[in-house]
């Protein structure tokens, strides 16, 4: 007898294409999320990948001083060296392989500029959505520059955030998730464990991979509804790819500029908090100039969370 049922996990995965934008004065990017049909993968609202870009003598990634709430901020450094100050004081370089975290909670202002202008940069910059319960907290940051690393069928496995492959990454998050970077030198062929009450996404960085059957390149990412146990990973040549998941989030927010919150009172408070000064200082030293804070009148800012 056939079993013509249907699977949750044979459910094709959803292509998406990333958008080209700019941060700070001139730096490129693709953004990937949110994303105007699909603004959340589980607590995962936001990803620009930066690269790989080699900046003219003179020129370097530079993003002046602005705010942040109701979430956290990853950068996940591949290639060259960017500097992080906020106004809690802190001053950080992040390097390749390492992690920069930084918990907004209530409201934090920070800069991003490279260590030196004229070099190399890949970079995946990213943000968490904060639960509820702990959107109001004591902002915080935090540095890593050790992460768990192992080998399986050609790829080198980076845990960035959460757990797999039996190791946990020591980024201190609120919300069920995992962040891994997969890159190789060569052909590569695995099968991953997923968690089938996660969804996933799984964005190209360098290359070309085929997760599933489905072949992706930079600009494109995959979306992988929750009920996979396992995901098919190959290429046949050196390959860099981002894999996201997490318990969908449940919860109705509001991304706006650089901002999370639950209503529009609250980005708007936030947002006159910021061109009041009501922020606290950003430690000196960027090149850039603060960012001005867009206008919220007569935007339409779209709720997300629920899958």
């Amino acid at each position: 007898m056939t079993d013509n049922t249907s699977h949750p996990g044979d459910i094709a995965p959803q292509r998406y294409a990333a958008r080209a934008a700019v941060i700070g004065t001139d730096t490129r990017i693709v953004r990937a999320l949110p994303h105007r049909e699909r603004r959340t993968v589980g607590a995962w609202c936001f990803l620009d990948h930066l690269g790989p870009v080699q900046f003219a003598p003179d020129k370097g990634m530079h993003v002046g001083a602005h705010p942040h709430i109701g979430l956290q901020t990853f950068t996940w450094m591949i290639e060259g060296e960017v500097v992080h100050r906020d106004s809690l004081g802190n001053e950080q370089i992040v390097r390749p392989g390492q992690v920069n975290l930084m918990t907004a909670g209530r409201g934090i202002a920070h800069t991003e500029d490279s260590l030196l202008d004229g070099s190399r940069m890949h970079a995946a910059q990213l943000w968490i959505a904060l639960p509820d319960e702990q959107r109001w907290c004591e902002p915080t940051f935090d540095h890593y520059p050790d992460l768990p690393q192992l080998d399986t069928g050609g790829w080198r496995a980076t845990v960035l955030a959460g757990s797999a492959f039996g190791q946990s990454a020591p980024a201190r998050v609120y919300t069920p998730l995992v962040g891994i970077d997969l890159a190789s030198t060569g052909a590569a062929h695995s099968t991953l464990a997923l968690r089938p009450e996660f969804e996933y996404a799984a964005m190209a960085l360098r290359g070309c991979v085929r997760l599933a059957g489905a072949a992706i390149a930079p600009g494109e990412w995959l979306y992988f509804a929750p009920g996979r146990s396992q995901l098919d990973a190959q290429c046949d040549a050196d390959a860099q790819w981002l894999l996201l998941g997490g318990e969908p989030l449940g919860e109705d927010v509001l991304i706006w500029w650089n901002l999370v919150a639950r209503s529009q009172a609250e980005l708007q408070a936030a947002l006159d908090d910021w061109n009041a000064g009501r922020f606290a200082p950003v430690r000196p030293g960027s090149l850039a100039q603060p960012l001005p804070a867009p206008s919220l009148s007569g935007a339409r800012v779209r709720a997300s969370g629920h899958s």
